[in-house]
């Protein structure tokens, strides 16, 4: 039976991905920066399905996160064989104005844990000659946001970061994957102090999309018709419209 690591596993995007997972019989290796959540999501796992819920807690928004949790997980003697970057999060207003220390964690956490997590499980697929990387952008990645300026570069890092070494391990019989969801009904914008669009997916219709994209080995995955005709406008009418969304 094969393992699969999710980073902010448990809720929203990352929890109905850990549930699909479960219910394709991986076992499940949920990390979180909350410990309780992280005992709830495993019992509710656990008594779904008969597979292995492991649990970490780490928070992946600070230095040297990553590291820790891949020793961790080297220590328990854990194969990972799909590795799924989906811890993240944004916040909204003027970028002058947004809390510097938010800025820097959440910068730490979208960009710099998910790169270093690749760096580190990739040579163990490489060793083994097959694994997946499944990283979870957005469709904020194609466009600059004005009032959520930082969280959109940085889903645009991703985008740009995970399509360069998919390039680099298609080669070597790796599979680098990218979801970019649109909105999602998710605690995401609670935590971002906006309200949730009306044309929100849900976690679950995304996850099981994002599930059969990643096994067919699609580079790039938009979940939603909408979303992705949405990508077929102007840059410039796509940022007046975020812009107008994020200041309601």
């Amino acid at each position: 039976m094969e393992n699969v690591l999710i980073t902010g596993g448990t809720s929203g995007i990352g929890y109905a991905l850990a549930r699909v997972f479960a219910a394709n019989k991986y076992n499940v290796i949920i990390v979180s920066s909350n410990y309780e959540n992280l005992k709830i999501a495993q019992q509710k796992l656990q008594e779904e399905f008969p597979v292995t819920i492991t649990i970490m807690e780490q928070d992946l928004s600070q230095l040297k996160a990553a590291e820790k949790l891949y020793n961790n997980i080297q220590a328990e003697k854990i194969d990972i064989d799909i590795l799924v970057n989906n811890a993240g999060y944004g916040l909204v207003g003027r970028t002058e104005e947004i809390d510097f220390y938010g800025d820097e964690n959440m910068m730490i956490l979208n960009m710099i844990s998910l790169v270093e997590l690749c760096k580190l499980f990739l040579p163990n697929m490489y060793e083994k000659q097959r694994g997946k990387i499944l990283n979870v952008s957005s469709t904020g990645a194609f466009q600059p946001g004005p009032f959520t300026s930082t969280y959109f570069a940085s889903k645009a890092f991703v985008l740009s970061y995970s399509k360069a070494i998919r390039f680099e391990a298609q080669k070597r019989g790796i599979q680098v994957c990218t979801l970019c969801p649109g909105a999602t009904k998710t605690n995401f914008f609670v935590r971002e102090g906006t309200k949730t669009p009306r044309i929100s997916m849900s976690a679950e219709k995304v996850a099981e999309y994002a599930y059969r994209q990643l096994i067919k080995n699609k580079s790039i995955f938009i979940p939603g018709f909408i979303n992705r005709a949405m990508q077929v406008f102007p840059t410039n009418i796509k940022m007046f419209s975020i812009a107008r969304m994020k200041k309601e």
